[in-house]
C-alpha cells in the first residue's frame, strides 16, 4: 500500500515545471505511507506522484506504471490478490513491464468497461489512471472504501486527487472523500467523442435488499471455507507481515486461519516455503488490559511469535495531536481506537514488518456491536448491517488504515474481502440476530461465527464477549481522555460550541478537545466536511434508537455504555 496524488487536466499555458514540483512538495506530505520509492509522471495533460511501500515485487513494481507503448500511467494505492488469475484471463496479450499486482489494472482497462473491470478485482484500491492518447482520466476506490481517496480542484479547476486530504488541503477549497464503490472517467476532448465528467457507482450488490436474503442460510462450511480463502489470499507478500491479535474473537480467527497457511510461500502456489514462515502476532494495551491478557491466551494456543506491548497513559496523550494529523478526523471513537493502534505500529515498524493482517469489517457484517441485541427483527437488523458497511470507510477502515500507514505498515483486512462479503452477506440476519435460547455463556452475537470455526480456538476467546478496541486496551485510556479533556474544556466554552464549530459541533468536552486539534491542522469548512457530523456513537442511528430510546441521549461510544449487554472483562 501507497500513495498517490495527482493533477489531471492541464491546459496550455500552465506552468508545468512549476506545477510539477508543487505536486512533489504535496505528495511529500503523505510519504510515510510509501517510504520505499517515489516515482514521477507528468505530460502536457496530467501529473501523477506515487509514494511506494513495496509488499510485492519489490525489487521491481515502481510506479506510475507506464504501459509499453507509454500511453498509460497508473498510480495505485492498494492490492489486487487475484491479479494472477486476473491475467490468464485476459483476452489481449498485454506487456507486462513488471510484476506488480496492480499492473493488471492498466491491461484491464484496455479490454473493458470501468464497471466491469472494476467488479472483477479482488482487492483493496484507490487509483488515478491517465490514458495520454486519448486524453482520458479514471479514478476508482475500492468498494468498502479500505483505502482513503480523497478529490478536489486548485484555484485553476484542474482536478486532483491524493491518499491523504493533508496533501489537498492547501490548494482544494473544496477537499472532499472520494466516494467507495465509485469511479470518476472524463475526458479532454469531449468534443470528439470523449466521456464528458461522471461519478458512478459500480459496485451494487442484490444482497443490499433484504428481500433479497430473506429465507436463506448459509452453512458453517460454506462460510467457514470462504474465510479462509480470504485469509490465504491476503497471505500475498514478499516482505516480512504478521497479524494484530487483540484477543478478541475476530482477530484471533484471523491469525488462526493465517497460522496454518503461514509456511508456504502463496505467490507461488504454496509450492515452496514461505521467505519468513514464523506467523508474528502483535498486541498493545495499558498495563494489566483485558486485550493483552486474552492476547496472550490466543497466542499460545495458536503457535504465534507474540509480541505485546504497553504504553502509558501519557505516553498516549502525548501522541493525540499527531494521530489526529494522520487520522484526519474528530471523530471521538476514532481518535480513541487510533491512538494505542498509532502506537503498536510504531512498535511493529521497529521489528522489520511491512504488513499485518487485522480483524476490521466483522462486526458490520455479522452485527457484533453490542446494541445489535436489542435489534426488534431480522429486517432491521439485515438493513443496520447495511447501513454500518457503507460508512465503514469513516471509521474502522480510515483508523486502520492511517494509524497503521502512519508508520508505512500496510493494513489488510480479510473480513472485507469481496468474496467473503458476497457470500457472507447473502445470509438472512435471522441466523446472525442473539440465539436467546442458547445458554447464558453463549447467548452471544456473532453466535454464526463462533459456531462455524468452532475447535480454531480456546472457548475463552471463542466467546470472548464484544469490547471496543479503545475499551480492550484498558479501561482507564478512555477515562483517563475524559478526566484530561474535562480540565482542558470549560463549560462556557462547550455551551458555545456551535458558535466556534458550526459544522458538527461536538457534544461533549472530549469532542471539543479533539475538535480543536483537528481544527488547528485542517481549518476550513471542507474540512470539517470530510468528516461525518453528529453524535460519535456507534449505536446512534436512527434505527438503533428505535431500537432503545436509552440510545439517543447515550453521551459516549464506548461499548461499555450499552447498558444491560456489556460485560465488564475481568
Amino acid at each position: 500500500m501507497c500513495s498517490i496524488f495527482g493533477i489531471f487536466g492541464l491546459q496550455p499555458g500552465d506552468d508545468i515545471p512549476s506545477l510539477r514540483r508543487q505536486s512533489l512538495e504535496l505528495s511529500q506530505k503523505q510519504r510515510h505511507r510509501g517510504p520505499d520509492w517515489s516515482g514521477v509522471y507528468h505530460d502536457d495533460g496530467a501529473i501523477l506522484v506515487h509514494e511506494r511501500l513495496a509488499i510485492v515485487d519489490p525489487a521491481g513494481g515502481s510506479q506510475p506504471l507506464r504501459s509499453a507503448d507509454g500511453k498509460l500511467a497508473l498510480a495505485v494505492n492498494g492490492e489486487i490478490y487475484n491479479h494472477r488469475e486476473l491475467k490468464a484471463e485476459l483476452a489481449q496479450d498485454y506487456a507486462f513491464q513488471t510484476g506488480s499486482d496492480c499492473e493488471v489494472i492498466n491491461a484491464l482497462y484496455r479490454e473493458d468497461d470501468p464497471a466491469s473491470f472494476l467488479n472483477a478485482l479482488n482487492g483493496i484500491f484507490a487509483f488515478a489512471l491517465w490514458d495520454k492518447a486519448k486524453g482520458r482520466a479514471l479514478i476508482a476506490r475500492d468498494p468498502i472504501g479500505v483505502c482513503p481517496l480523497y478529490w478536489g480542484h486548485d484555484r485553476e479547476g484542474r482536478l486532483c486527487v491524493a491518499s491523504e486530504m493533508k496533501a489537498l488541503a492547501p490548494i482544494c477549497a473544496d477537499v472532499a472523500q472520494f466516494p467507495p464503490g465509485h469511479y470518476y472517467e472524463f475526458s479532454m476532448d469531449v468534443a470528439n467523442g470523449g466521456p464528458g465528467p461522471a461519478l458512478r457507482k459500480y459496485y451494487d450488490k442484490a444482497w443490499r435488499d433484504y428481500a433479497a436474503v430473506e429465507g436463506v442460510q448459509v452453512p458453517k462450511d460454506e462460510l467457514r471455507e470462504a474465510f479462509e480463502r480470504a485469509v490465504h489470499r491476503q497471505l500475498m507478500t514478499d516482505v516480512p507481515y504478521g497479524v494484530l491479535l487483540s484477543g478478541g474473537l475476530d482477530s484471533s480467527l484471523v491469525a488462526a486461519v493465517a497460522a496454518r497457511y503461514a509456511r508456504h510461500r502463496i505467490e507461488d502456489n504454496d509450492t515452496t516455503e514461505a521467505w519468513w514462515p514464523r506467523l508474528h502476532s502483535f498486541a498493545i494495551g495499558l498495563e494489566g488490559s483485558p486485550d493483552l491478557a486474552a492476547a496472550e491466551v490466543a497466542a499460545k494456543a495458536l503457535g504465534t511469535v507474540h509480541h505485546g506491548f504497553t504504553y502509558t497513559f501519557q505516553e498516549g496523550l502525548d501522541a493525540i495531536p499527531e494521530v489526529i494529523r494522520h487520522v484526519e478526523t474528530y471523530d471521538v471513537t476514532t481518535i480513541r481506537a487510533s491512538t494505542p493502534m498509532y502506537l503498536l505500529a510504531r512498535r511493529i515498524k521497529a521489528m522489520g514488518v511491512k504488513m499485518v493482517l487485522s480483524g476490521e469489517g466483522s462486526d458490520e457484517i455479522f452485527g457484533g456491536y453490542l446494541y445489535f441485541h436489542k435489534a426488534p427483527n431480522a429486517g432491521e437488523f439485515h438493513e443496520e448491517l447495511v447501513r454500518k458497511l457503507d460508512a465503514l470507510h469513516n471509521y474502522d477502515c480510515l483508523r486502520a488504515n492511517k494509524s497503521m500507514m502512519a508508520w508505512g505498515v500496510e493494513p489488510r483486512v480479510p473480513f472485507l474481502d469481496v468474496e467473503f462479503l458476497d457470500v457472507a452477506m447473502k445470509m438472512d440476519a435471522a441466523h446472525k440476530m442473539v440465539d436467546r435460547s442458547r445458554t447464558d455463556a453463549q447467548r452471544m452475537e456473532k453466535g454464526v461465527l463462533r459456531d462455524a470455526f468452532d475447535g480454531y480456538l480456546p472457548e475463552s476467546i471463542l466467546w470472548r464477549q464484544k469490547e471496543q478496541f479503545s475499551d480492550g486496551v484498558g479501561y482507564g485510556w478512555i477515562d483517563g481522555l475524559k478526566a484530561h479533556a474535562e480540565a482542558q474544556v470549560s463549560d462556557r466554552e462547550l455551551a458555545a460550541a456551535d458558535k466556534r464549530f458550526p459544522v458538527n459541533p461536538p457534544q461533549t468536552k472530549e469532542a471539543y478537545f479533539y475538535r480543536t486539534l483537528f481544527e488547528q491542522l485542517y481549518p476550513g469548512q471542507a474540512c470539517a466536511e470530510t468528516v461525518p457530523g453528529g453524535k460519535s456513537i456507534a449505536c446512534s442511528s436512527p434505527a438503533a434508537i428505535a431500537w432503545d430510546a436509552s440510545f439517543a441521549a447515550a453521551a459516549d461510544p464506548s461499548g461499555r455504555a450499552v447498558a444491560g449487554v456489556h460485560n465488564a472483562a475481568a
